[in-house]
């Protein structure tokens, strides 16, 4: 097929462009949010090809994937027709969660596509057919070696997000282990948190360099109180990686016992993390458990099988 969809999401979109697939990615001369082109920090396969809005109304197009409400907006205006339509929805709904309709939900001939069945459950889809395609990992090998007995953390804008992210939780856990926190926009997160810089260290490395320097620390750590399932848990359970995480959204799916320590209780998840740094045959032990689960479960194969079937159904 050939595929429209927008450079939304980095990492969710280099496992589906893996697919046997064309993939047509808008690009805008400002490269902005609604013409990012192809990625300059994932490895994407040249079945990815960069297409000016104006050239749109030109390319034979099977399906459009939508992830923003304002995207069949743009369908309207630079293509002049409706291909058939999945609305992708990466997130978990915010507000009133009981009564978060979804801006799909009214939308006729739309099949509304969720990437947890959490996500699934809490949104409000109305009349609109609905699916879950669990996410899919493009497998960065067992890199795991544990050797700094520090605990990672991965999390964008940790100070902006605040409780959402579990930015609060972070000095019971560096209280446990020295934390290395990577993701953008994280300077200023230790005093802004109040804990010794030394044990709440901030990086923002490149996405190529992202797993190696993972798989370097002894455990991860996952605060996150709000959001879908995040892909750098999965992730760090592909490096082989024990994890400590919050069992909130979908993560007691996600992480198996054995393959980790899962609790809403804070003290619990610290004496896991300490538990981990002072033993690190154990911390391996788990990290093979947890590499093995994230194979299984969210492996690219399947990945890629749920959506040739559901793009089969779509454009029948």
């Amino acid at each position: 097929m050939r595929i429209l969809i927008w450079h939304v999401h980095g990492s969710w979109t280099t496992a589906f462009v893996q697919g046997p697939h064309t993939y047509l990615v808008p690009v805008t001369p400002d490269r902005g949010p609604d013409g990012l082109g192809r990625a300059r920090t994932w490895d994407w396969p040249d079945s990815v090809v960069e297409v000016p809005p104006e050239r749109l109304r030109d390319e034979d197009i099977d399906l459009v994937i939508l992830q923003r409400p304002h995207e069949l907006g743009l369908v309207d205006r630079w293509l002049g027709r409706r291909p058939p339509l999945v609305y992708l929805e990466h997130n978990a709904p915010d507000g009133d969660v009981p009564r978060t309709r979804h801006p799909a939900a009214d939308l006729p001939g739309v099949t509304l596509v969720h990437v947890t069945h959490f996500n699934r459950l809490m949104w409000d889809a109305g009349p609109a057919p609905t699916a879950v395609v669990e996410h899919g990992i493009v497998d960065p090998g067992h890199r795991y070696s544990g050797e700094l007995d520090r605990a990672a953390v991965v999390v964008n804008e940790p100070v902006r997000r605040g409780r959402t992210t579990g930015t609060d939780l972070l000095p019971a856990f560096a209280r446990a282990a020295p934390l290395d926190v990577f993701g953008m926009r994280t300077e200023g997160l230790a005093e802004h948190i109040g804990v010794d810089p030394g044990r709440c260290r901030t990086r923002d490395v490149p996405q190529r360099d992202l797993h190696t320097e993972l798989a370097r620390r002894r455990v991860y750590v996952h605060p996150v109180r709000w959001t879908s399932l995040g892909l750098s848990l999965l992730e760090a359970m592909h490096l082989g990686m024990p994890v400590v995480a919050l069992a909130t959204t979908e993560v007691t799916e996600a992480v198996p016992p054995g393959a980790g320590v899962v609790s809403n209780r804070i003290d619990v998840l610290t004496d896991a993390v300490r538990g981990f740094l002072a033993d690190p045959p154990h911390a391996r032990a788990v990290g093979d458990e947890a590499r093995a689960a994230a194979l299984a479960r969210y492996g690219l194969p399947r990945f890629l099988d749920d959506w040739k079937r559901l793009l089969k159904e779509v454009t029948r």
